[in-house]
């Protein structure tokens, strides 16, 4: 209603403008040279309305037919795009019914018809690797790397590629370059921390290692590799302070100490080992260099102080007390120990070593001996360094098994 009111009023104005320039009379003239040329007011102005219609329809076809290429390629296009997306829909459907040869000739015909878009260069990967023809998906990944808007993506597929080939270091030089293209991605940084591992780079390892990772057994790899002296103590330090119960570390820290001329700071740290987690390898460097039994059984008693009935503590006890021909206290210190139920093998062994000490070759000694051994055959093993992965048992602690390859699994323990 208020459209046609408004209309309603501009043609009355028009009307009355009109009328008033009939009212108004008038002639106007325009002379050149001789000729001479007079005309109404009102025809003049009707006229120059004519003319102006004529110049903008001249100046609107001219316009639209320079415009009309750019015209004709936009429908083009957008005729070219619906038939590209439903390509693209017809892809994704193939590839979702597992069809990968109806999705490839799909995708070809998307990429004629849309052009090389992140999206259909990321379904082109997806659909060759999906026949099997993995050059075609390393072909569209590495064109997604070369674009800006895309690299990570690119990538990321070509990352997963080296990861199944196990072509382990570019896999990690991959990774280094995704993180590059999008920093502070929390998958990036689990993969490279396990490239890290398969790499045996334990240096990164230990610096991408996520919070809950035991850093001991990262760190200590990282000192075995480290050349420079300085910094792989500062390594077996970090080791020890993270896990004191780590024995490989105690070790080697403690050793370091004592390289250094300080013999005291490096009992200290086997002690602070072994209170936190007695190991036999502990009992052998703390008694090295003393070869006077007594003085190895006092020791002994130094190391064990804060850990005294701890199974290895007591076996510790009775094979130093055992050499030093303290049959009494040797008995003592193993017949606790096989009354606790912690008795493993070693146990029963030392006992038929004692039984032959002290009775020596008479039928009691071999009533008891008998005895022990059959103890010894079914008390659990004594712990090894053993492989978590494949059982295999290792003379020394290393941070990856020789046998199957598997970093990480290497751990004290009495089975696999």
């Amino acid at each position: 209603m208020r459209r046609a009111i408004w209309l309603l009023l501009v043609c009355v104005v028009c009307v009355g403008l009109a009328w008033v320039l009939m009212r108004m009379g008038g002639v106007v003239e325009v002379r050149v040279g001789d000729t001479f040329i007079g005309l109404s007011l009102p025809i003049l102005l009707l006229l120059l309305a004519v003319l102006f219609l004529v110049l903008h329809g001249i100046i609107v076809g001219l316009r639209a037919l320079a415009n009309w290429p750019a015209r004709a390629r936009a429908r083009r296009a957008a005729r070219n795009r619906e038939k590209g997306e439903a390509a693209l829909t017809r892809a994704l459907v193939s590839l979702a019914a597992g069809s990968a040869d109806t999705a490839r000739g799909e995708v070809r015909k998307a990429r004629s018809l849309m052009g090389d878009t992140p999206q259909l260069l990321l379904l082109t990967a997806e659909a060759e690797r999906m026949a099997g023809r993995e050059e075609g998906a390393t072909e569209a990944f590495q064109a997604l790397a070369k674009r800006e808007d895309s690299r990570f993506l690119g990538l990321r597929g070509l990352l997963r590629q080296a990861i199944q080939r196990k072509d382990w270091p570019a896999a990690q030089a991959l990774a280094r370059e995704a993180e590059a293209a999008y920093p502070n991605a929390a998958w990036l940084r689990e993969e490279r921390a396990v490239l890290a591992l398969r790499t045996q780079d334990w240096r990164e390892a230990l610096a991408l290692a996520a919070p809950d990772t035991p850093r001991a057994p990262l760190a200590m790899a990282a000192a075995a590799q480290e050349p420079d002296a300085t910094r792989a103590a500062e390594l077996e330090k970090q080791a020890f302070q993270s896990d004191p119960g780590f024995t490989p570390a105690v070790l080697a820290h403690a050793a370091r100490m004592g390289a250094t001329g300080s013999p005291r700071r490096a009992r200290n740290v086997l002690e602070a080992g072994w209170a936190t987690a007695p190991h036999p390898q502990i009992a052998e460097a703390y008694l090295e260099g003393e070869t006077e039994p007594l003085a190895r059984v006092k020791l002994a008693e130094t190391l064990v102080h804060s850990n005294r009935t701890h199974p290895e503590s007591r076996l510790l006890l009775a094979r130093a007390a055992l050499a030093a021909g303290l049959t009494g206290r040797a008995r003592t210190e193993l017949e606790a120990l096989a009354e606790s139920g912690a008795a493993d093998a070693r146990t029963y062994l030392l006992l038929v070593e004692l039984e032959q000490v002290e009775h020596g070759d008479s039928p009691v000694a071999r009533t008891a001996e008998a005895k022990w051994l059959r103890a010894a055959t079914t008390a659990a093993p004594e712990p090894r360094w053993r492989c978590g992965h494949c059982g295999k048992v290792h003379p020394r602690w290393a941070p990856v098994c020789d046998a199957c390859g598997t970093p990480g699994r290497i751990s004290w323990s009495r089975t696999a």
